[in-house]
């Protein structure tokens, strides 16, 4: 019998987003992230081969995460999760003190967002938001 594929942990993902720049914006200034790729000046002679690879986006890091953001979605495209592919994307943060911090920012921002909920069965605490196309986000921490 052939083993399963062994995989390590995700290496990156990429989001299709509406605007870069307001994307961009919400993921390095409320989660951190940093731009680790993005595309050269059009005058580049590598503008053509990398924006190949971005479309347009950029690529953001955060500890061993990169998260692309491609912006070729339609304007007034929203997310659904409700059809076929992402669901939600969750990032852990290490207490729920740390959710509680969370939510403090996210009203501080205007952003709504659920309760910190307690999922005992899980041995997880979350809080759930949405980034500026409606993907659903949650931030997860240990239940103890």
């Amino acid at each position: 019998m052939a083993h399963p594929i062994a995989i390590g942990g995700i290496h990156h993902l990429r989001l299709t987003v509406t605007d870069v720049n307001h994307s961009r914006a919400f993921y390095t200034s409320l989660l951190g992230f940093d731009v680790a790729a993005e595309l050269p000046p059009a005058s580049d002679p590598s503008y053509e081969a990398v924006n190949a690879i971005l479309f347009g986006g950029v690529v953001l890091i955060k500890g061993t995460l990169l998260l692309g953001l491609r912006p070729v979605a339609p304007q007034g495209d929203r997310f659904d999760e409700n059809r076929v592919g992402l669901d939600h994307l969750s990032f852990s943060v290490s207490s729920r003190e740390e959710l509680e911090h969370a939510a403090r920012l996210l009203d501080e921002r205007g952003i709504a967002h659920g309760e910190v909920t307690a999922l005992p069965s899980f041995g997880i605490y979350i809080l759930e938001f949405r980034d500026p196309d409606n993907i659903q986000l949650e931030l997860t921490a240990p239940y103890s």
